[in-house]
């Protein structure tokens, strides 16, 4: 019960769901998801759509569907799960078989104890079963174990043909790279010259697959210990977000008080004006009020005059009515100048909102690992002269990349013209560079491994393999059916490499051998021309920069077309050249002849011409990204080298 609560634990659990697998499914890369989880990862990414492919969610390879006309929730019915998956959960999965009991025993509806197991049938026997079992002729010579004691039992699972369904699978083709039984053998392989035994085989593939163990296993304690280094960073960066945050709010706080300053500098004047107005209105009426009393006081006096005998009284009254003194006894209602007549307040609606949206806080700035900020202003950062002694003819670097070589950036670089691959670095604040010398003229370049690339000769049908200590060393030399232009590594054992003689894009085995010859498009309407440079996308697809055709192709493995870049106007390529995918999908592709590099997103949308002659690009060639945020180019002479972070 522990090894099945461990197995279950440990090896048939779904990584994305964390529960036991649910129809596991095991993907051309061995990595092994439920079917709902690989097939709801696949829907959220457009370019596996594309693809009519299953993506993987841990490495991105893709693998294509037996029926890619179904819907997507249907793509992964066809995907079974691994052999040694398929046993483990036979064995130790939900449902397994319990070796506790007698399997036949229990058909009948008794409980008896097992003491042996068939590992033929698969099936638990007690003593009297198992004494029946011996005695019947098709099952006597079956191999038995024992099940007392602390006797472990080993299960040999014989895996039937899918066509012939009551033979098992016994051999190797090597030719077509597929497990068969033996009438598949007859029918199917009788002219393959590589069919042998699974069994003799086993040996050596134990021995690769323990290479493989322990190259994992190293992975393995790597990742334990970046994973460890990566533990206390988490509070690092939970403390360092939580000042940013007390950050933005102090300055959103100062914001809001430079408002209220400016709302109380307003409400000081509003108020001084208002009272400076409400006084002088008060003050009109209490002059208007003097004056209606005075208005009054002098119509009474009028009044009595009229009401005296006195005519002398009358003649007084009307003498000072006539010199207008009774007028001058009111108060005169006279404005003065410069009074208040109405207070407003005019505001600019389009302006305060304009001033708003201009009012910056701040911004975020994330800065990624390796990872070149594409919206940011590409800064020179230097500037590689890569004519080195023994050059015969001006150096035109043809295409580049980078690598890190025990801790030291290494730029590796083709020199068609001169016939050499050239490296570049700096050791103990020292520039260095190394120098090697092919037969032909070197074009195409890709990284095999941290410190290997494999290099296409023109002139030779050649690839060969160098190591890059930095200094370099010619590993081998591969002779191929063509003559090759760009290359790309896809696995670690398979590699993709463009011919103009036909235009294609040939899948290779490390050995030169063509494996598949792809030419998307119909014989009347081939889409590529003259295919030059590739990559590989971080999804496993292939990258095709065709000078012919003016236009970038994304090509799965199998062949088919994920999208083909090729537009008019401002956003057109005249001379696509050298091409590289980001870790982020990002494309980059540089435009000989019209002095730029274009960044693409991963669907193949134009974004902007990130690079162009005002930066001091003329006629680019290879492009690659490295670390630090560094994006390399190649030109006449120079390599340049650009910070976009």
């Amino acid at each position: 019960m522990a090894t099945s609560q461990k197995l279950t634990e440990h090896f048939l659990t779904c990584t994305i769901c964390t529960e036991v697998f649910d129809k596991a499914c095991t993907l051309v890369c061995n990595h092994t998801f439920c079917r709902k989880c690989v097939v709801n990862y696949t829907k959220t990414r457009p370019e596996a759509i594309s693809a009519k492919s299953l993506l993987c969610p841990f490495c991105s390879k893709m693998t294509k569907v037996s029926a890619p006309e179904r819907t997507v929730e249907e793509w992964a019915d066809g995907v079974k799960p691994s052999f040694v998956i398929q046993g483990l959960l036979d064995s130790f999965g939900p449902g397994s078989k319990d070796t506790t009991d007698c399997s036949y025993c229990k058909e009948e509806g008794e409980t008896t104890p097992a003491t042996s197991w068939c590992s033929v049938c698969d099936d638990a026997l007690c003593e009297r079963c198992i004494r029946m079992h011996k005695r019947i002729p098709s099952s006597r010579h079956h191999e038995v174990v024992d099940l007392s004691g602390e006797t472990k039992v080993k299960v040999k699972r014989k895996v039937m043909c899918n066509v012939h369904k009551d033979e098992n699978i016994k051999y190797i083709c090597k030719d077509c790279k597929t497990a068969v039984c033996q009438t598949c053998c007859t029918i199917h392989h009788r002219k393959c010259d590589l069919v042998v035994e699974i069994e003799s085989e086993i040996p050596a593939m134990k021995t690769e697959l323990r290479r493989n163990k322990e190259d994992l296993l190293k992975k393995h304690d790597e990742m334990k210990t970046h994973v460890r280094k990566q533990t206390p960073k988490v509070n690092e960066a939970l403390t360092h977000y939580l000042q940013i945050e007390s950050n933005i709010k102090s300055a959103s706080l100062k914001a809001i008080e430079m408002i209220k300053v400016k709302e109380r500098k307003l409400l000081a004047e509003l108020k001084e004006m208002s009272d400076k107005h409400i006084g002088e209105l008060k003050a009109d009426i209490k002059s208007g009020e003097m004056s209606v009393q005075m208005y009054q006081q002098q119509a009474e006096l009028i009044d009595q005059t009229l009401q005296s005998e006195c005519d002398m009284g009358v003649y007084e009254m009307y003498q000072g009515c006539e010199a207008g003194d009774v007028e001058a006894v009111g108060v005169t209602d006279v404005k003065e100048k410069g009074r208040i007549a109405r207070i407003m307040f005019r505001q600019d609606t389009d302006k305060l909102s304009r001033a708003l949206d201009d009012l910056q806080l701040g911004e975020i700035d994330v800065l990624y690992e390796g990872v070149l900020d594409l919206k940011a202003a590409p800064v020179l950062q230097d500037t590689i002269n890569v004519r080195v002694a023994g050059d015969v003819y001006e150096p035109n670097p043809t295409e580049v990349t980078v690598l890190v070589v025990n801790g030291t950036d290494t730029v590796v670089v083709t020199d068609y013209l001169n016939n050499s691959v050239k490296s570049f670095y700096t050791r103990n604040k020292q520039p260095g560079h190394s120098r090697l010398s092919l037969e032909g003229g070197p074009w195409g370049i890709t990284k095999l491994k941290d410190n290997q690339v494999a290099v296409t000769v023109l002139g030779t049908s050649q690839i060969v393999t160098v190591q890059v200590n930095p200094y370099l060393v010619l590993l081998s030399t591969i002779t191929t059916s063509k003559q090759y232009w760009g290359i790309t590594s896809l696995t670690p054992s398979t590699l993709a490499a463009s011919s103009s003689s036909p235009p294609c894009v040939d899948i290779l085995d490390m050995a030169g051998h063509v494996l598949k010859s792809i030419r998307p498009g119909q014989p009347s309407r081939y889409i590529l021309n003259n295919p030059r440079y590739l990559c590989t996308t971080r999804t496993g697809n292939i990258l095709v920069s065709d000078s012919g055709s003016e236009c970038v192709v994304c090509l799965t493995p199998e062949g088919d077309v994920v999208f083909t870049y090729s537009t008019t106007g401002d956003t057109e390529m005249e001379y696509p050249h050298g091409i590289t995918s980001t870790s982020t999908g990002d494309i980059l592709v540089t435009d000989i002849n019209l002095h730029r590099v274009l960044h693409l997103t991963e669907s193949g949308q134009f974004v902007r011409n990130i690079l162009s002659s005002q930066d001091g690009v003329q006629s680019p060639r290879g492009v690659c990204v490295g670390g630090r945020g560094r994006m390399y180019v190649c030109t006449p002479n120079v390599v340049k080298v650009f910070t976009l972070k």
